[in-house]
């Protein structure tokens, strides 16, 4: 038998042990005791497999004697944990009540500063009763997408230059599919066509706001994360004039009197023919100022015809059906109808700024 397992050895062990527990003043700290007296490496855990090569006798007394040890040293240990574990309620419940006592002194019936939506948020709503009166629903989705959705269903393919236009912000790059943070609202334009086709919904009148991501560097008029508005008309016999008509119908709407809509040739792959619209500039009103670059209009967002290729990618004949699309930032049109300098300010979260609106 080895000379440190005999009754001597095993009490002076156990001696220790307890003495120890009683000094522990943290839960984490009597964890780990727990673990170097109780663990797969402590002494009496490993004297317990010395018993095996006494004699039947010693076995059995020293058996006995190193089953009381652990009973003791766990005893010890869970009434430490129990000490220790009121401790801290009764410390807990102190700082509750020394917080109650706070509440006490507080006046509920002075008079307390609200808090409000913030502009995007309102601006948003906004947008959204203006083409709700005009006849169209509003619809939300993803703001992570497949490429599929964000790219190639909507007639931009690997390689395609229009790619460069999208800063983008990949999840995850490879099989079996790639995954993006949206780089704008299109892919709904492409998942409510699906759903239509299947369900038999169409025509349709939408608008989809929402949140999109391009690995931009914020600057006066450029976020890293910002949120823009969709609008999607699929019907019989829609031309290029519905288009202009909406948008200046908007125009007029949101904006006030006095601020009309342009549009200027452009291109995007899902629309063809494609536009830019412009607004009058709502700071000088046309009459030319440094925040329009002298022109008298500052460009608002994108719109065109629903290009062939994209409703061949959701089975929608081209024969029957046509339609247009158009989007712009719902944080600069905040930026414009309240004349803020830089787009930054929206998202710095400055009470100052917040409280003018």
């Amino acid at each position: 038998m080895a000379s440190t397992l005999d009754a001597a050895s095993v009490a002076a062990h156990v001696d220790e042990a307890l003495a120890r527990v009683g000094t522990v003043d943290d839960l984490d700290a009597l964890g780990a005791l727990d673990a170097s007296l109780l663990g797969r490496t402590a002494p009496l855990t490993a004297w317990h497999k010395d018993l095996g090569g006494l004699g039947d006798a010693e076995r059995r007394e020293l058996g006995r004697a190193l089953h009381e040890a652990t009973t003791r040293v766990r005893a010890a240990l869970a009434e430490r944990r129990g000490l220790l574990e009121a401790a801290a309620l009764h410390a807990r419940l102190a700082e509750d009540r020394l917080f109650l006592d706070e509440l006490e002194d507080l006046d509920v019936s002075a008079p307390q500063e609200r808090g409000h939506r913030h502009l995007v948020t309102r601006t948003r709503d906004e947008l959204e009763d203006v083409f709700v009166a005009m006849g169209f629903s509003v619809a939300e989705g993803p703001e992570v997408e497949t490429d599929w959705y964000n790219f190639e269903a909507l007639n931009i393919p690997p390689g395609h230059p229009a790619r460069t236009m999208h800063d983008t912000i990949y999840v995850e790059a490879g099989e079996p599919e790639t995954v993006v943070l949206r780089t704008h609202t299109s892919p709904m334009q492409v998942r409510l066509m699906e759903a239509a086709v299947t369900s038999g919904g169409l025509p349709l009148h939408v608008v989809i706001p929402g949140r999109v991501y391009r690995r931009d560097t914020p600057d006066a008029s450029h976020l890293v994360e910002f949120h823009q508005i969709e609008g999607l008309v699929v019907d019989e016999g829609i031309t290029f004039a519905d288009l202009a008509g909406t948008i200046q119908s908007f125009t007029t709407a949101y904006f006030g009197e006095g601020i009309s809509a342009r549009l200027r040739p452009s291109y995007f792959p899902f629309t063809e023919p494609s536009a830019e619209f412009d607004i009058t500039c709502t700071i000088c009103r046309g009459q030319r100022c440094r925040t329009c670059g002298q022109t008298g209009w500052m460009e608002l967002g994108g719109c065109g015809v629903v290009d062939p290729a994209v409703f061949a990618a959701v089975g929608i004949d081209p024969g029957r059906w046509s339609g247009y699309a158009f989007g712009f930032g719902i944080d600069r049109c905040a930026f414009m109808r309240h004349q803020i300098a830089d787009l930054r300010a929206l998202t710095d979260n400055d009470v100052r700024f917040l409280r003018q609106f």
